[in-house]
């Protein structure tokens, strides 16, 4: 983000002017309590206060306090220190939603050995589930298999104080007081971005498990085969109707549009390419809802085409079969 054009505020005083640099101290004092949207808005008033407002302490504050999970690692604060551009750039790159913007640009180094996956879960605001993971993506198993991070042994299911819902509309509840973000990190190339649309696309609760599954999605460019491809991530809840949920499974995947599961070779190169891609200015949950809905109206136009040329080759093959039978005196 390139620093706004030079400005000043001025005012009378004992016949002199008091310039922005006067009230420097006011402003600093400020500042640190500002959140993270908030801060970035001011960095776009005027030249002196982007000087302030993107001071590293400002900004390393302002990671720590919107993804808890940073906190945790030592060596991911050192990465977000050595984020070119500081932790300023680390946040301009993980605040925005990732758009699904065609790009065809040539990829110039090797898609990362190793990925770091920061995720934190909130409900009404508090954080009920924060973990730092690093995945090794260079292993030929791994780039063979799908494309899958699992951040949770159902094992090791994790407790919250959140009631499990004993209806539909209960989930719908649910569903509007969490909040999720999944943070990726290349470690090598110094990117980052969020692969989390802040709140969930839908929930589903099983008749039988009374399981309860949350599903974030971020829909990127995936190519010539598959325009836009998801990146899922799904939040698995269970718990009796009479006791609290635990976080069973935290997983991330990735879909085409026929609903066929990514290798994880494909989506190391589409994440690869959308890591330099364009990121949203507005809103992520807004930004990502219409984007989403965008997505699955193409699914559907997408399934409705290939049922209809589907139909289309059936009656081809019984007109070709009925000449084939009259060809020899059958009718």
């Amino acid at each position: 983000m390139s620093a706004p054009p030079s400005a000043g505020i001025t005012a009378a005083s004992d016949g002199g002017t008091t310039t922005f640099l006067d009230v420097h101290r006011d402003i600093a004092h400020i500042l640190p309590r500002l959140d993270g949207a908030s801060l970035a808005s001011a960095d776009c008033t005027f030249s002196q206060l982007h000087s302030l407002s993107t001071q590293d302490h400002l900004y390393t504050t302002t990671c720590l306090s919107n993804w808890p999970s940073t906190a945790t690692s030592p060596r991911l604060r050192g990465l977000i220190a050595a984020f070119p551009g500081g932790p300023y750039a680390f946040f301009t790159a993980c605040s925005p939603l990732l758009l699904p913007t065609p790009t065809f640009a040539t990829i110039t180094s090797p898609p990362s050995e190793e990925l770091i996956s920061a995720v934190d879960i909130h409900y009404a605001s508090k954080l009920i589930f924060s973990k730092v993971l690093k995945t090794e993506t260079f292993t030929g198993w791994f780039r063979c298999s799908p494309f899958r991070i699992d951040l949770l042994d159902p094992k090791n299911a994790v407790p919250t104080a959140i009631r499990h819902p004993d209806s539909t509309s209960a989930c719908g509840e649910l569903a509007f007081e969490m909040t999720l973000s999944w943070v990726l990190i290349d470690p090598a190339d110094r990117r980052a971005a969020n692969l989390s649309n802040h709140k969930p696309v839908g929930v589903d609760r099983h008749w039988l498990t009374r399981e309860v599954q949350f599903h974030f999605s971020t829909v990127l460019f995936g190519g010539k085969k598959s325009p836009k491809v998801e990146w899922a991530v799904v939040v698995t809840c269970f718990g009796s109707e009479v006791s609290e949920m635990h976080v069973g499974e935290v997983s991330l995947l990735v879909e085409d549009m026929e609903g066929n599961h990514l290798s994880a070779k494909d989506g190391l190169i589409i994440l690869h390419r959308a890591l330099e891609g364009k990121r949203g200015n507005k809103r992520r949950d807004v930004e990502a809802r219409k984007t989403y809905e965008g997505y699955l109206a193409r699914k559907r136009e997408r399934r409705e085409k290939l049922k209809n040329e589907g139909t289309l080759d059936m009656a081809k093959c019984f007109v070709i079969y009925f000449l084939l039978l009259r060809s020899v005196g059958l009718f």
